[in-house]
């Protein structure tokens, strides 16, 4: 069966050009999977200085057996990490934003809490206008 795609391709130059480019693209995703693990490897917190030089060594010494077997035993964990590295990196961006963006207690803020004010009639245009211009010169 093998020999006969393989003829196959040789014969007509379309499906040697595909069976091309279904190699080149399992050879990049190959690497792409394998940095991916190595990359894990390096980030888990929980595993220790000889867990991690233990697995690199497995994983670039028997590079197709030992991202199998890395994947088979931490795949799950491999997940869960990347989750919760994402959920930490979302958390600091927010924090940093909230922090930049001085909602604690803000001209925006006061100046909403004064538009509020005013439309609920608790005062006058005119306070309002005295009040705004207060806030916007200090």
């Amino acid at each position: 069966m093998k020999d006969s795609m393989v003829n196959l391709a040789v014969d007509y130059p379309l499906l040697n050009m595909f069976w091309t480019m279904l190699m080149i693209f399992l050879w990049i995703l190959w690497f792409m999977l394998l940095f991916r693990v190595i990359g894990d490897i390096f980030r888990d917190d929980e595993l220790g200085g000889w867990g991690k030089a233990g697995w690199t060594a497995f994983v670039i010494l028997l590079p197709f057996l030992g991202v199998f077997v890395y994947l088979i035993a931490r795949g799950k964990g491999m997940g869960e990490r990347e989750l919760a590295r994402v959920r930490r990196n979302e958390e600091q961006f927010q924090s940093y934003v909230r922090e930049t963006a001085g909602t604690g207690g803000g001209h925006a803020d006061e100046l909403a809490r004064l538009a509020e004010l005013k439309d609920r009639g608790a005062i006058t245009e005119a306070e309002f206008a005295q009040a705004k211009a207060k806030v916007l010169a200090g």
